[in-house]
């Protein structure tokens, strides 16, 4: 008798690695996912799976929606760090793929250069998620966007501005805009621009290109920035708060845009700096409900990459 050919594994390494379809269901899988969590009702679907973690990058959200999200699903974690794991160290990446993909069922992995994650996922026999790279950063993406739906509904045609660095929130921005239909309205400081080679982009139609941060906030959806100096960039960070000193996202900002525009901040935030503390801690900022929702969507993006299409 011949064995079936199993599915190929699917990795999550950048945000165009799914269909719009594929999104669909997973934000209607999160927005299910969630009410569970919210009720108490238990729901375990990854019992007896493994998630291994591995932070070459540290972070607060991201480990803590991971682990507290694949524990919910009824599965274990393993968490990894530099001082601990052999990546890309003692061990080639391509050895380390092999064999922690052995010994669990899914790994996500933060670290500095995306060609690390796609080397690691490129020998991995489980699933593979992007939990932050220097040039993209997926699952908050994913997260943004559920909580545009939750609070605006479908993100479709609508305009996002990207105030400040040109980085993989920006990168990954624009992937988003592409595959879902909505326009990103991008301000960077000069020397900061996105590089859409990077970006990875068909064509420069989802976004618009403003030299003023307030223009392209006016008649804005969504309003959202991050940073200026992002982590393994400290060293350029004196320069980079005199680059970016018009670009501190602030009241005026916000009362161009759109009246029931929302603002985003994947944190963690310096207010006075990318944020002033009345726009961030005022009535337009979902940042909380954002911050969130990463374990929301990540449950639903680990449910998908394992189990496929669950419509329970």
């Amino acid at each position: 008798m011949t064995k079936p050919a199993s599915a190929p594994v699917r990795h999550y390494l950048q945000f165009s690695d799914l269909s719009a379809d594929d999104y669909a269901h997973l934000f209607t899988r999160a927005a299910e996912i969630k009410r569970k969590f919210k009720t108490y009702e238990k729901y375990h679907p990854l019992a007896d799976r493994t998630l291994a973690m591995i932070f070459e990058k540290a972070s607060t959200r991201t480990r803590v929606s991971f682990e507290a999200g694949m524990y919910q699903l009824g599965g274990s974690v393993v968490h990894l760090t530099t001082g601990d794991s052999q990546l890309g160290r003692a061990e080639p990446i391509e050895d380390s793929a092999r064999v922690i993909s052995r010994m669990t069922d899914i790994v996500m992995i933060r670290t500095y250069g995306q060609d690390k994650i796609e080397r690691f996922a490129s020998h991995s026999r489980v699933p593979v998620i992007n939990g932050l790279t220097n040039e993209f950063h997926p699952c908050q993406i994913l997260a943004d966007i559920f909580t545009f739906i939750e609070h605006r509904g479908s993100i479709k045609g609508k305009v996002v501005a990207w105030v400040g660095d040109g980085n993989n929130m920006a990168n990954t921005w624009l992937q988003a805009a592409e595959l879902l239909g909505f326009t990103v309205h991008l301000s960077t400081p000069s020397g900061y621009e996105v590089d859409q080679a990077v970006a990875g982009l068909q064509g420069n139609a989802c976004y618009k290109v403003f030299a003023d941060p307030l223009e392209a906030c006016r008649d804005a959806d969504l309003v959202t920035t991050d940073v200026w100096t992002s982590m393994g960039y400290e060293a350029e960070n004196d320069v980079r708060k005199q680059a970016f000193a018009d670009w501190c996202v602030d009241e005026a900002m916000m009362q161009v845009a759109r009246p029931e525009a929302l603002f985003m901040h994947c944190l963690p935030a310096h207010r006075g700096e990318e944020v002033s503390a009345e726009v961030i801690d005022g009535p337009q900022s979902v940042v909380w409900d954002e911050a969130e929702n990463r374990l929301h969507v990540q449950k639903a993006l680990m449910e998908f990459l394992l189990l496929g299409r669950v419509n329970a």
